[in-house]
């Protein structure tokens, strides 16, 4: 496979991982102290009300990152390796 369809292919991998972690970010992380039993959270100051489905992000982005890390050591093992005649 060509040097230049391996590195669109990890942009696209990063890309993807870094659009699930952003969603990961904002529709969970930074409410995880809220949640109350039933799952939900509701913050006054900024008028959010947010369920506890936010999780389910934080697994497409470790699935797509590590799918970056295999394009990734891919690329850099066929640059480093010797050239056959």
């Amino acid at each position: 496979m060509r040097p230049s369809v391996r590195i669109v292919r990890l942009l696209l991998w990063l890309g993807l991982s870094l659009a699930c972690a952003l969603a990961f970010h904002e529709r969970y992380w930074r409410w995880r102290d809220c949640f109350n039993e039933l799952g939900r959270c509701y913050d006054p100051q900024a008028g959010v009300m947010v369920e506890q489905a936010g999780p389910i992000w934080g697994t497409p982005a470790l699935v797509f990152g590590l799918l970056a890390l295999r394009s990734l050591r891919h690329l850099l093992r066929q640059r480093t390796a010797p050239h056959q005649p």
